[in-house]
């Protein structure tokens, strides 16, 4: 989970209804002489009547299909549909994988992305963003009884199990860890409570997600970041007066409590703010 690049750590780190649904109207961006489609207006959109959405669809809990065959749904899904229906408009989702998601938003297959789009300095030179609706932090995960560490400094010395290919491998040996390679979370969680590491790092929704699924009372949060990674939804640059409705709507379900209730029910907790 959250395998693309996240803004967690400023230096240390730069750090988710219908399948491929084809509508009648063309998009709404038209395609620039570069190749690269227009902005859009949030009028474009409504006289559209849908809202192109560009997301994985396999990215669970963000975006996925339930059971692997069932309809997309997830975090990332809900809050757009929720967001579309505030505009006036039906959301139509686009799916793609991962490495052509902002090849697809600038050809104009679809209008925005939502899929766990972290907002960092490079990608807000090339793209507009709408108000952050995740918000998340780096987490050292260890034992339930575990008293040692308490902070990312108590990782020197200590033994921790990370994937080599992500961003909490470096941050764990910048931290003096030595790493035990794994595939993913669930395998360090096995050998964390084996005791054959003493922890792991990895990104809060991560750990959230997981005792959402199955709680385990036998691992804990001993310590997380200051810094904060912000996913948000991405659009064309040219956009403003969209991104101004998309804002807008997003602000009336965090008051009516929308963003809360779509929070807990993959979360157990608020992760919107």
């Amino acid at each position: 989970m959250k395998r693309q690049i996240i803004a967690l750590m400023t230096t240390a780190l730069l750090a988710l209804t219908v399948t491929g649904c084809s509508g009648s109207s063309e998009p709404s961006g038209s395609p620039a002489a570069s190749g690269t489609a227009t902005g859009l207006t949030l009028q474009q959109v409504q006289d559209a009547g849908v809202l192109k959405v560009g997301t994985e669809g396999t990215y669970k809990p963000f975006s996925f299909h339930e059971g692997g065959t069932g309809p997309l749904t997830g975090f990332d899904v809900e809050i757009v549909t929720a967001v579309a229906q505030k505009l006036g408009v039906e959301p139509q989702f686009e799916e793609t994988q991962f490495d052509g998601i902002f090849a697809g938003l600038e050809a104009g297959r679809f209008d925005v992305i939502a899929n766990q789009i972290s907002i960092t300095p490079a990608r807000e030179a090339t793209y507009e963003f709408s108000k952050p609706y995740t918000v998340s932090t780096g987490v050292v995960v260890t034992q339930a009884g575990n008293t040692d560490i308490t902070s990312f400094e108590d990782l020197k010395g200590k033994s921790t199990a990370q994937s080599l290919t992500s961003n909490w491998y470096q941050l764990t040996k910048d931290a003096g860890a030595n790493v035990q390679a794994v595939e993913g979370w669930a395998q360090a969680i096995t050998l964390l409570k084996q005791g054959r590491v003493d922890a792991t790092v990895n990104d809060k929704l991560t750990y959230l997600d997981s005792q959402t699924t199955k709680q385990d009372d036998g691992i804990k949060i001993a310590a997380e970041t200051a810094e904060k990674s912000l996913s948000a939804m991405a659009f064309r640059k040219g956009s403003g007066d969209l991104v101004e409705a998309v804002d807008k709507a997003l602000d009336e379900l965090s008051a009516d409590g929308t963003l809360s209730k779509i929070s807990e029910k993959y979360f157990g907790a608020d992760v919107t703010k």
